[in-house]
């Protein structure tokens, strides 16, 4: 499809199954228009008022009325099973995917890889690898769209939301905000540039000094004083992190939530929404405090913790000593 004029190219997992998907919507509707206006021509024509000539009132037919309820009610529903399918795909990441925290503001994308390189307008990811992306609003709702992949995820305030991919051909590819932000709306584009996993990595080695997400989120968890109150063997006043992510919470309204990345922001911008069951809401809030990119360095860093046993303090991935910080 690539080669057809002003058709963008497929670049990614997703395309072809979207682009298959489009063509079979735009070809059910050439020929049920072709089909309704023949239809239109010939008994226009054929029952044009002249001598003679009488159409014949059609009193009932069931099969008539079945034939033009039930046959259009098959495509609505392959438009459905099909859709509902490419949209279930798009929205379930698969596990240990690359992940990587997008920032979205007024009018530009800021990128924070893992291993601690950032961007501004361009994402560079490796080829045939999935790429799951963590986003977030700093102002307004913006929409990130990639025309070659064939997806597009609006961006919110106050929320992760995520989306997902893997790059199929090599390439630098275009990036848009999908949605009105302001002004320079216009101006708010960038770059997807897919390499090959040998280039992409002499990339990424050799991107920046800063250090990976989760050992910054680390740090600003103990520069917070989040370890005083999060501690592993459950004698601080907040409670235990280490392993929490991916699990359900138990809260004390009685509902149980799932620790995904949204509860992880929630909980630090807002700890009195959703207060685990014996506890009590004493966590103040770091709203205004943080900026959304420290914000992702310490989602990243309680998303590294692992399960602690009682009585022995939790180790988060590299780092070379007990930290006794829980999620």
């Amino acid at each position: 499809m690539g080669s057809i004029p002003i058709w963008p190219q497929q670049a990614s997992n997703f395309a072809p199954g979207t682009d298959a998907l489009y063509l079979f919507l735009v070809v059910v509707s050439l020929v049920m228009t072709v089909l309704i206006y023949t239809a239109i021509i010939v008994l226009a024509s054929k029952y044009r008022r002249k001598p003679g000539v009488h159409p014949v009132q059609i009193e009932g037919s069931h099969v008539l009325e079945i034939t033009w309820s039930v046959l259009p009610m098959f495509f609505f529903f392959a438009f459905f099973a099909w859709g509902a399918w490419i949209y279930f795909k798009e929205r379930t990441p698969p596990q240990h995917a690359n992940e990587i925290y997008v920032v979205a503001k007024q009018w530009m994308w800021k990128i924070q890889h893992p291993e601690g390189v950032r961007e501004i307008n361009e994402l560079h990811v490796p080829l045939g690898a999935n790429v799951k992306l963590i986003m977030t609003s700093q102002d307004v709702i913006h929409s990130f769209f990639i025309p070659a992949f064939r997806i597009k995820q609006d961006v919110l305030p106050g929320r992760y939301t995520i989306m997902w991919f893997r790059a199929t051909e090599p390439g630098t590819y275009h990036l848009f905000c999908a949605e009105y932000c302001g002004t320079l709306h216009s101006g708010m584009i960038g770059s997807i540039i897919v390499q090959h996993p040998a280039e992409y990595q002499t990339w990424l080695n050799g991107g920046s000094s800063n250090a990976p997400l989760a050992q910054t989120g680390e740090k600003l968890f103990a520069e917070l004083g989040c370890v005083s109150c999060h501690r592993a063997d459950a004698t601080g006043r907040g409670p235990i992190l280490n392993g929490v992510f991916g699990k359900q919470v138990a809260l004390e309204d009685g509902r149980t939530v799932l620790a995904d990345e949204n509860y992880i922001r929630e909980s630090i911008l807002d700890p009195g929404a959703k207060v685990v069951v014996g506890y009590k809401p004493v966590m103040p809030t770091f709203q205004g405090l943080i900026t959304e990119e420290q914000l992702s360095a310490l989602v990243a860093y309680v998303k590294t913790l692992s399960p602690s046993r009682p009585g022995q303090p939790a180790v988060a991935p590299g780092t070379s000593a007990p930290r006794g910080k829980n999620e």
